[in-house]
């Protein structure tokens, strides 16, 4: 779970020159002064390029899935769907990260599917947990209420399944499997800050240097909720001179190559559309697992009861990313000692790139997500 970022509305009069001294400029409007700065004429090359740059950052049109599915079920803070090959067969959950952006993260496009390749690779019943943006009346819910709506889902595919973290559905996934050890069968965690002590890193920095006023002061900003918007800007500036310049040059360079501007857009598409999260829900995740570290330390209690991970007896993946600054390989990987399952049952892996490539980078799909796919149809024999 990113740390989010205030947005900065006193932005006028900041020149091309300013784009890396203050990352929170506008980028919508930014662009047409940059063109006319540099002294850029407005081709029919450079009208694409501000085109692309409305369509993606102004419109933010919403992501898709890439993989036909249906829904199964509607709860207060997910849907279920479901992208099963056939109906029988030892249920595989997948839980995408709620961090204020979509659950097509999961499935992001055709070659690009971690849903498709668990599919082709032995597991036929595949489910995908898509979390709802939380609405005024969702502020006050907590990680019990997502807790107590996933022992529903789990209950309605048979009371038994494999279960898929990925990030912050690493630590719910984590949490599930704690309360209820006999619900899981197996469990991935990829890029999951279950240690959230271990390693380094700017959120670990914030975790432990912001104070939870200035947390509070964002969810009072956004109403009662954390703003999607408050979040995507916490996750562009850590790579300021890449979200607010880098693009947006390797964009107007490539604009008459349509590949590459559908690859673009298609990106765009998810990162730039946002989710909300309720309020209490993410100052108790910063509070008490980044801040306190509650889960690695057995502290964390979860619906009545203190969560022991030496519960978790099943056979464990683990998924790091060599260059995650959002969830150093550290706190997914010191799962393996804090849990109760045997070491012989438990495998590890570190996928070559960040964090967003741990689940849709080509690479890490054929390589890692289809050994796991296998490791997990072996969940139901």
């Amino acid at each position: 779970m990113a740390f989010a970022m205030s947005p900065n509305r006193n932005n006028a009069s900041i020149t091309i020159a300013d784009a890396h001294r203050f990352p929170e400029v506008g980028v919508p409007w930014f662009w047409p002064l940059a063109f006319a700065q540099a002294g850029l004429e407005l081709t029919d090359r450079s009208l694409k390029f501000l085109a692309e740059v409305a369509r993606t950052q102004v419109e933010r049109p919403a992501p898709r899935w890439a993989t036909a599915n249906r829904v199964v079920l509607e709860l207060h803070t997910l849907r279920l769907r479901d992208f099963s090959i056939r109906a029988a067969g030892h249920p595989v959950l997948v839980l995408p990260p709620y961090a204020g952006h979509a659950s097509t993260i999961a499935d992001f496009h055709a070659g690009q599917s971690l849903v498709a390749t668990l599919r082709e690779n032995g597991c036929e019943k595949v489910l995908v947990t898509d979390w709802r943006s939380a609405t005024p009346e969702m502020r006050d819910y907590d990680i019990d209420d997502y807790l107590a709506e996933l022992a529903v889902v789990v209950e309605d595919l048979g009371g038994k399944v494999a279960l898929v973290g990925l990030c912050q559905g690493g630590w719910l996934a984590t949490m599930y499997a704690a309360r209820f050890p006999d619900h899981v069968s197996r469990l991935v965690l990829a890029g999951a800050p279950i240690d959230t002590d271990a390693g380094d890193g700017p959120i670990l920095e914030a975790a432990h240097r912001l104070p939870m006023a200035s947390f509070r002061q964002l969810v009072a900003l956004g109403g009662g909720r954390l703003k999607g918007e408050f979040m995507l800007q916490g996750f562009k500036n850590m790579h300021p001179d890449k979200q607010y310049v880098d693009k947006f040059v390797e964009l107007y360079e490539h604009i008459d190559h349509p590949s590459y501007v559908s690859r673009f857009e298609q990106f765009e598409r998810w990162y730039e559309h946002t989710i909300d999260l309720p309020g209490r829900f993410y100052l108790q995740a910063v509070q008490e697992l980044f801040k306190e570290n509650r889960l690695a330390k057995n502290e964390f209690v979860a619906l009545g009861k203190r969560l022991d991970l030496t519960a978790i007896r099943c056979p464990l993946y683990l998924l790091g990313g060599a260059r995650d600054d959002i969830t150093p390989p550290d706190q997914v990987f010191h799962a393996a000692r804090l849990v109760g399952t045997p070491k012989h049952a438990i495998a590890k892996a570190t996928a070559d790139g960040g964090h967003i490539g741990l689940f849709m980078r080509r690479e890490v799909l054929e390589k890692h997500w289809t050994e796991i796919a296998r490791w997990l149809a072996r969940a139901g024999t």
